[in-house]
């Protein structure tokens, strides 16, 4: 294919998107849909999904419309997540950031239903979005939980905050946290936590926290109750915000989200169960927020799901 036929094939696509997402706001996604806990980036003009599963499953599409897979992060998983975490095998909730000229990938080491756990990185300096699984070392755990914390170390995120980066983190336990992070892409030795939501009953669930900006106000997403039931998934996005990126972070009756609120923003509407764990995607003057949802269609598997994310008057955030 000539470079100006793929070109114009670019821009029908973009097109495409614009006209579809314009109408209902849903991206009409088709392609290497199975996902779970999907982040996406874009580099150069090549979009990138990371998620849940053996090596860190890879795919790849030029217009977020069409997704073909790209192979895995770790074709192999590096040695001290079996050590550290017995019984570890998929990785999870990756989260994929730029800093200078390094991408940074976050990922967890877990097991269902335990606290000890741990979350790891790996660096990539040369980043081709043709070859997406190439180039990728790994640098080791950047935190660790034991049985006898109130936290759980997964579901990682990286978030820009004022002069430096922080990793928000946690799963049901005390919830979601967060510490600041040097430029180096570790934690600031010695550093403190800072509590951000938690849900004070049993069963404390609460996790796949996403922490943003937009319109010099600060949002956190998470998703409560359960995923990973198909159909019976009972997973639902909520939403909180603060004037400052520490907190504290009220929902839109101003409850505190330290002490089980979130606004709801999206739940089950037929046929896509449990939408959850979300995470966000600037790109140009538009913002996606990118989930799984259990389809009913596909026998309760999880699939890709992309929205364009809005506001209304209020400064809350809307998804169809």
């Amino acid at each position: 294919m000539n470079r100006a036929l793929l070109a114009l094939i670019l821009v029908l696509s973009a097109s495409f998107l614009e006209a579809q997402a314009g109408q209902d706001g849903i991206v009409p996604v088709t392609g290497a849909l199975a996902t779970h806990d999907p982040t996406i980036v874009k580099v150069g003009e090549t979009y990138l999904r990371f998620s849940t599963g053996p090596g860190i499953p890879l795919a790849g599409s030029h217009d977020l419309i069409h997704w073909k897979l790209a192979g895995v992060v770790f074709s192999q998983n590096p040695a001290w997540t079996s050590k550290t975490i017995p019984g570890s095998g998929d990785f999870w909730a990756p989260d994929v950031v730029h800093r200078g000229n390094q991408w940074r990938l976050y990922y967890a080491v877990s097991t269902f239903g335990s606290n000890r756990s741990a979350i790891g990185w790996a660096v990539n300096d040369a980043l081709d979005p043709a070859r997406p699984s190439e180039g990728w070392v790994d640098r080791g755990a950047v935190l660790e939980s034991f049985r006898e914390d109130d936290f759980n170390a997964i579901d990682p995120q990286i978030a820009a905050g004022p002069g430096s980066d922080w990793l928000v983190y946690g799963s049901f336990w005390s919830g979601i946290h967060m510490r600041p992070m040097t430029a180096d892409g570790i934690l600031v030795q010695g550093s403190s936590s800072v509590a951000l939501a938690s849900r004070p009953e049993s069963p404390h669930a609460i996790e796949g926290a996403y922490l943003s900006a937009h319109d010099g106000k600060y949002y956190l997403f998470v998703s409560f109750d359960f995923c990973c039931r198909g159909k019976r998934s009972t997973y639902n996005i909520r939403v909180g915000r603060s004037d400052t990126f520490v907190g504290p972070y009220l929902d839109r009756d101003s409850k505190p989200m330290l002490e089980g609120g979130g606004t709801l923003l999206k739940a089950t509407q037929d046929p896509d169960y449990g939408p959850g764990h979300n995470s966000i995607l600037a790109d140009g003057d538009k913002t996606y927020i990118v989930y799984h949802t259990y389809d009913a269609r596909y026998g309760g598997m999880s699939r890709l799901r992309i929205s364009l994310l809005d506001w209304d008057a209020q400064g809350w955030p809307v998804v169809p």
